[in-house]
């Protein structure tokens, strides 16, 4: 008589266990993927994990196989058209000229890198040589003059765009607070708000010239005036959906929550940081997506007419220089402001995501 035993029952459970907390650790890692633009990498995954090996290699290639085509057709299709179109400055760049502007452009930079760490060792040495021959007063420290590079064009353009919608949020977020929570003041100012949206950033800039000459009077200051004009240009731009966004958040908070909040006697400060902000956040940060997008658009225009030495400078520059490679350089600008622009987007949905542990877009 023989008796039969279940001795692969428990192994068949680790097994089972492992798997699943494999699944699951692959779930999580997809949504970051997601959040950062790499949702092809999780259908790998999961094939590594013993998926079904058809099915994920159609997952990878939606994923990842449409786009890139979609992206060569582009190329395809720019590189056979674009010398069929003549301007003034002769035929519209293709993929490859654009690419040997872009790979110019960086070379420049490398080079201005170079030139300004050898001017400062110049200065260092020479400033060393006069402190041993005891001539201390002769010592000076100059700035290095040259023309900015490309690289530092797109980090001045970074920084004004970010300057610009801080000030937006800090200017948006409480009025849209207060907006959400008294139908009064929503009724007060729901008209200013209509009638300041839609105005242009090319209305805005002379007015805002105006007071930064008048209220900005010195040249020494921290912040360049044309630096001022077009942060400030972003920030009555990109104001408005954080705003909107903020108001309709805090305005949709459940009834119940706000009796709660009545109930338990909480002081105006603790309902807003503790049930209202918390509550509103997914609207919010909404609204600061839409805030940074608009900002950065914005910031190309206004960087043409204020002269901030940034994107916008570059492009106009080119376009009054008129050389034959100043087409392929607007290019390199235009894909430049939009990877940027995506980019940003990625950071402000990333954040968002860690902040409010949500996985919708």
């Amino acid at each position: 008589m023989s008796v039969v035993t279940d001795s692969d029952g428990p192994a068949s459970g680790d097994r089972e266990a492992r798997k699943a907390k494999l699944h699951a650790g692959i779930n999580t890692a997809d949504t970051y993927l997601k959040v950062i633009g790499l949702a092809w990498i999780t259908p790998l995954l999961r094939a590594a994990a013993g998926g079904s090996p058809r099915a994920q290699f159609k997952e990878f290639g939606r994923l990842l196989g449409v786009p890139l085509l979609a992206i060569l057709a582009f190329l395809v299709i720019w590189a056979q058209l674009a010398p069929t179109v003549q301007t003034s400055l002769g035929a519209i760049p293709g993929p490859v000229q654009v690419w040997e502007q872009a790979v110019s452009l960086h070379e420049d930079a490398v080079k201005r890198a170079e030139s300004e760490a050898a001017f400062h060792q110049r200065q260092e040495d020479r400033n060393a040589k006069l402190v041993e021959a005891g001539r201390e007063d002769r010592v000076k420290w100059r700035e290095y003059t040259g023309a900015p590079s490309y690289y530092d064009k797109i980090w001045t353009s970074i920084l004004t765009v970010f300057f610009g919608f801080l000030l937006a949020t800090v200017v948006a977020v409480p009025i849209g607070i207060i907006c959400g929570l008294s139908p009064t003041a929503n009724a007060a100012l729901n008209p200013l708000i209509q009638v300041f949206k839609p105005v242009s950033p090319l209305a805005w800039l002379p007015i805002v010239t105006m007071v930064i000459s008048a209220v900005y009077v010195t040249n020494d200051g921290m912040f360049s005036k044309s630096f001022l004009n077009s942060a400030i240009t972003v920030t009555l731009c990109s104001l408005w959906p954080t705003l909107i966004n903020t108001a309709h958040g805090v305005a949709s908070i459940d009834k119940d929550l706000v009796n709660v909040s009545r109930v338990l006697k909480m002081t105006t400060w603790s309902k807003i940081t503790k049930l209202v902000l918390p509550s509103a956040q997914p609207l919010i940060f909404t609204g600061l997506r839409l805030s940074l997008g608009v900002g950065w658009m914005v910031l190309i225009a206004a960087e043409m007419l204020a002269q901030n030495p940034g994107l916008g400078k570059f492009v106009w520059d080119e376009f009054q220089n008129g050389s034959s490679q100043s087409l392929a350089k607007i290019m390199v600008a235009v894909f430049t402001i939009g990877v940027i622009g995506f980019l940003l987007d990625r950071l402000m949905y990333t954040i968002q995501t860690l902040l409010t542990h949500t996985n919708n877009r």
